[in-house]
């Protein structure tokens, strides 16, 4: 199948400044994520950036790079431009890899490239796992999806989903699911985002995803039996990666 790996990257962050060009072993984290996605069937993988900085560093490195603009509200208005400056048709699939995902799993993002393929009657595919652990469960940091018989998401939530009533502190039975924050989306689907209001679960979550199930699409989720590889937010999870890349 034909598909487009685009990796959103804005040099703005209140944690890890400049965060896209922090150094793993040599080399731009950004550029690491694509190189990471460079080779697993997708059409192209380009970099959606919000400043040229970023572009020239990609660009450094052999990786395609569009400029966006810098007052962009999500990360999905980011791609949604991206596809527009890249003239991809509505029917087109592209898959969002965050850009502080340098230990992406390659086969995670085929596989949610293919699940929107064969999901028709979806807008939006993304991945989970299951949690064998009652504290991440109770974690609010870590977003637990419900889904229905045909792997459909039900419900996205900070909280602990579903939640067994009778049995509160131990895990349900099937495990519950973590979700995993990489996105496959149809071209034409991105173009609307932008105009569709905020959900009030949206906002009251702050998980962006529910808005479009509250404007009536709907998301395919493949479940994982492996979790996410180390994702960038924090100077210590910087160390940590750049550990695993020099050993």
């Amino acid at each position: 199948m034909s598909f487009t790996v685009l990796i959103p990257a804005r040099l703005a962050s209140t944690r890890l400044p400049n965060k896209p060009l922090a150094d793993i072993a040599g080399v731009p984290m950004v550029v690491r994520v694509a190189q990471r996605v460079s080779n697993i069937g997708a059409e192209r993988v380009v970099v959606a950036a919000d400043s040229p900085l970023i572009v020239q560093a990609c660009q450094a490195h052999g990786i395609q790079a569009v400029l966006t603009r810098t007052d962009h509200a999500s990360g999905s208005d980011r791609l949604a431009e991206a596809c527009q400056l890249l003239g991809l048709p509505d029917t087109d699939i592209v898959v969002n890899v965050q850009g502080d995902e340098p230990l992406m799993d390659s086969a995670l993002v085929n596989a949610v490239a293919h699940l929107l393929q064969h999901t028709p009657q979806a807008s939006i595919s993304t991945a989970a796992h299951a949690i064998d652990s009652v504290a991440d469960f109770h974690n609010s940091n870590i977003v637990k999806v419900v889904c229905d018989a045909t792997g459909l998401a039900h419900y996205f939530s900070r909280a602990p989903i579903p939640f067994p009533r009778d049995t509160p502190s131990q895990l349900p039975s099937p495990a519950p699911l973590r979700h995993i924050g990489i996105y496959g989306y149809r071209v034409g689907f991105l173009r609307q985002f932008p105009t569709l209001a905020q959900a009030p679960t949206e906002l009251s979550e702050s998980l962006e995803q529910l808005r479009a199930m509250w404007h009536g699409h709907r998301i395919a989720v493949h479940v994982t039996p492996h979790p996410p590889g180390l994702g960038v937010d924090t100077p210590e999870d910087l160390e940590r990666v750049r550990h695993i890349f020099q050993t």
